[in-house]
């Protein structure tokens, strides 16, 4: 897994000009891109050219994007990052928990795109689970479960811990309500339930934001679920 420079990006896109904008973008950043213009095309490609990251549109001419996803989750964990025209969100919601690893919405800034690239390629070539996360001012030992903001401890739940701990280990990505809900409560009937993650996302924000009406670490994503702001000091 190559997580910068000669990374291969297969654009799965049935408009010539927004691959073409890709390419060009993609490449002046030293990325190898792969195109295809149909769902069907780009099952072929990621299955032979084995791609470091997919970038997906959902506006495909023969299959849909979130089919597309679905056969390709049945063979790869390679990062997917769904280019959406929709601003619904219940289709990012979709997408996202049928495993994309991220979104952007059309029409996007490339600079965002590419950081959104790079976050994803960095979360997946971390073949093992690091024992302390360090963030600006936060630092996570997992082997310890101890967290320091401004050097010094902090005090959390095992609720809160846990659900700290899945938000910065994906730090950069969002995670929906669902995702959170299964991976810290292992609920699955989450609509009832998400009045929790509420709660609990409160509490993280009082104990590590300076204002947490404007938090800097732990973002929302309205209507979707919650975003850890990655400002790790190293990859």
């Amino acid at each position: 897994m190559s997580t910068g420079q000669g990374a291969r990006v297969l654009i799965i896109d049935d408009e010539l000009q927004i691959r073409r904008l890709l390419n060009v973008a993609l490449q002046a950043h030293e990325y190898e891109v792969v195109q295809a213009e149909t769902g069907i095309q780009g099952l072929e490609k990621a299955s032979t050219c084995l791609p470091d990251l997919i970038l997906l549109d959902l506006g495909l001419p023969d299959l849909s994007g979130l089919e597309v996803m679905e056969r390709l989750r049945e063979w790869t964990t390679v990062p997917i990052i769904v280019l959406t025209a929709k601003e619904r969100e219940e289709t990012k919601i979709e997408m996202l928990n049928g495993g994309a690893d991220d979104y952007v919405t059309k029409p996007f800034g490339m600079g965002e795109l590419i950081a959104r690239i790079r976050v994803a390629l960095r979360h997946a070539a971390r073949t093992a689970q690091e024992p302390v996360l360090q963030f600006e001012g936060l630092t996570l030992d997992l082997a310890h479960r101890h967290v320091e903001l401004g050097g010094k401890r902090i005090k959390l739940t095992p609720t809160e811990y846990d659900l700290l701990k899945v938000l910065a280990l994906n730090a950069g990505r969002v995670m929906t309500q669902r995702q959170l809900l299964q991976q810290v409560w292992g609920k699955h009937h989450y609509e009832a339930e998400s009045h929790y993650l509420r709660i609990y996302v409160g509490h993280l924000r009082k104990k590590l934001e300076q204002d947490s009406t404007r938090p800097q670490y732990i973002v929302t994503e309205p209507g979707i679920g919650y975003r850890f702001m990655e400002k790790k000091h190293s990859d």
